[in-house]
């Protein structure tokens, strides 16, 4: 599941953004943006078997899939399962959706189904409005922190 947000009405954030160097606001961005995504995913890990990270890397075949989502300027985290090593956790999908009755073809052998138990989508649901309040007020705090190292170094040099 793929949700994109964006934050309307934040123009004083934008202007600030903007008047720090690319490296900087993006680094301020994933700052703030992995602060704000932590409660989604300690929910979503609290209902499931699953750990759940906040993260930037994907598997390769999900690389592919979220090409589009890259971009020079653009700041990307993903909240998912992942396995305790920190590998993908490929299955949770299932675990997740559920599955329908399964029949393996060579023998013929059922396998059962699996009842759907979903722990993500109702942490990002409960999560969301409580996690554009924090994104915002982290940006700012992780903006006037950058500007202060940034005043900081000049001093310096």
């Amino acid at each position: 599941m793929a949700v994109k947000m964006r934050i309307k009405g934040a123009g004083d954030i934008e202007r600030a953004l903007a008047a720090l160097p690319r490296g900087t606001a993006k680094g301020v961005m994933r700052r703030a943006m992995k602060k704000s995504l932590k409660p989604a995913a300690q929910m979503a890990e609290a209902a499931s078997p699953f750990a759940i990270a906040v993260t930037a890397k994907l598997t390769a075949r999900q690389a592919r899939e979220a090409r589009g989502d890259r971009g020079r300027s653009k700041v990307v985290l993903y909240v998912g399962p992942v396995e305790p090593d920190g590998g993908d956790a490929p299955h949770a999908h299932l675990y997740e959706f559920g599955t329908g009755p399964r029949v393996q073809s060579s023998t013929r052998r059922a396998t059962g189904s699996m009842p759907a138990r979903p722990f993500l989508r109702p942490a990002w649901d409960a999560s969301q409005a409580m996690m554009l309040a924090t994104l915002k007020r982290e940006v700012w705090a992780e903006i006037e922190k950058s500007l202060e190292r940034a005043r900081r170094k000049a001093a310096r040099a």
